[in-house]
């Protein structure tokens, strides 16, 4: 069933209209496209995850807390890797990155992609092999770059011709020959957030396709042989729906290797189409599977390269979102119930837009449910926001909850594994919440929670 099939329970108000406002809410329901897969609901109406309750959770390990499906998880990474057999499947790391995730998406067969010197490093500590690492980013220090090197990662994507430059004098240097992606801008607008769309013309990443850039640094590295090329690289931007965005890069990025191979008689054997690939936040969004997807991309890259009589080169993506955002939730504890004047009605929780800054920032919508027991009163159309001094800190915009809400109860909040713990900050010198694993009935701390010593740990004044 489609998450626009599962019925109208959770999820952003504004975009539904009013044939939604009629539809009866079952406040109790848990729509299955927006959980983890083990999340279920005891006899007293409690969420559970990995057979958990999320009470025993909460007392365990405290509110806020991100709470990950390790089964969830896991199941997500071979599903990726069964999809496309014959590629090669990179987490995206920028997503949610720590030490137990590296070693998850490693024993399951992925590949690691890294964009900056820290997360190179956390995937180092936790022994993800070097060479199954790819280095991202449009401003590698010199540093980073040489870490990179001395390590031995296994690809670095190459994002301008001061980095060409960077690289290929620290390669010279050591007497090594790095392989290396070009990341291609291909002009196109993907139909997403305009502050992650990456492959219109006017932003900061890659070489611009069009204006000729992307053809000259193959040019360029390929000339002086220091280097290896190995393909090109393109990213749309995140969270996208519609395909045909990625038929226009592989259309664009295929046309510039024909025209590498006919200029210097190089054909490279690697393609990478990135990543970006959505999830279900609410009941309104419809993602692909990723058999879906690897069906609809292989068709896409087939017909290109027969179209420019060019070898398949060997396909790679990186999911990241797809494959963690779904298998998290966070946890509050409801600290406050506030009917405003029958205009709306605030429930505040314990965290916000320091554990979230997605709503805010990019006007996400969210759902959520009454976590800690089950309920019968009648459904209440609730705004879900934090404790943070601001009146943009709202965590779910319009949601239905019971009316019997009340301090003490827990709400969470499904679809927060992507860049929900990766973005979020210490605002109001608010500790950033934990982060914990949970599987086969127990829970596992995998990232602790911050503490006011953490904090004044840092002030030296």
């Amino acid at each position: 069933m489609r998450a626009h099939e599962a019925g109208a329970l959770h999820g952003d108000i504004g975009s539904r209209g009013p044939a939604w406002l009629r539809t009866p809410i079952d406040v109790n329901a848990l729509v299955p496209q927006l959980w983890p897969r083990t999340v279920t609901r005891a006899a007293d109406g409690a969420l559970a995850v990995g057979g958990l309750g999320v009470r025993e959770i909460a007392a365990e390990f405290g509110t806020p807390v991100y709470v990950l499906d390790e089964d969830d998880l896991r199941s997500r990474c071979r599903d990726f890797r069964a999809a496309f057999p014959d590629a090669d499947v990179y987490y995206a790391g920028k997503a949610f990155l720590c030490r137990a995730v590296v070693r998850m998406i490693a024993e399951e067969g992925l590949f690691l992609d890294v964009c900056t010197g820290g997360e190179l490093a956390t995937a180092l500590s936790a022994g993800m092999p070097a060479e199954r690492i790819g280095f991202h980013g449009n401003n590698k220090s010199v540093a980073e770059l040489t870490r990179a090197l001395d390590a031995g990662v296994g690809r670095i994507v190459l994002d301008s011709f001061t980095e060409i430059d960077r690289l290929t004098a620290l390669a010279r240097e050591r007497g090594v020959r790095p392989a290396v992606l070009i990341r291609v801008t291909v002009g196109v607008e993907a139909h997403t957030h305009e502050f992650i769309a990456t492959a219109h013309e006017d932003q900061k990443f890659g070489f611009s396709l069009a204006g000729g850039a992307a053809a000259a640094a193959a040019f360029q590295v390929i000339d002086d042989g220091v280097l290896d090329l190995r393909g090109l690289h393109s990213h749309i931007g995140s969270q996208i729906f519609d395909a045909s965005g990625f038929e226009v890069s592989a259309r664009r990025v295929l046309a510039l290797q024909a025209q590498i191979r006919d200029a210097r008689g190089v054909e490279l054997p690697e393609l990478d189409l990135g990543g970006g690939f959505g999830i279900a936040y609410t009941t309104q969004d419809d993602p692909a599977t990723p058999q879906e997807l690897a069906k609809r991309l292989r068709k896409i890259v087939d017909g290109e390269c027969a179209a420019e009589r060019l070898a398949v080169p060997r396909l790679s993506i990186e999911p990241g979102r797809a494959i963690v955002g779904p298998a998290v939730f966070t946890l509050y504890e409801v600290g406050t119930v506030k009917d405003v004047d029958g205009i709306r009605t605030y429930v505040s929780v314990d965290g916000g837009m320091s554990d979230n800054i997605r709503t805010a920032l990019y006007d996400a919508s969210y759902s959520a449910t009454l976590a800690s027991r089950a309920s019968t009163a009648e459904p209440l159309l609730a705004r879900v926001v934090g404790k943070h001094c601001e009146s943009g800190d709202i965590v779910v915009k319009d949601e239905f909850l019971p009316a019997d809400v009340q301090a003490g109860d827990l709400v969470a909040v499904p679809g927060t594994g992507a860049y929900c713990r990766s973005m979020a900050s210490n605002y109001n010198h608010v500790p950033r919440p934990a982060v914990v694993a949970v599987r086969a009935g127990r829970a596992r701390l995998i990232v602790r929670r911050e503490t006011e010593e953490d904090l004044l740990a840092l002030d030296v004044g």
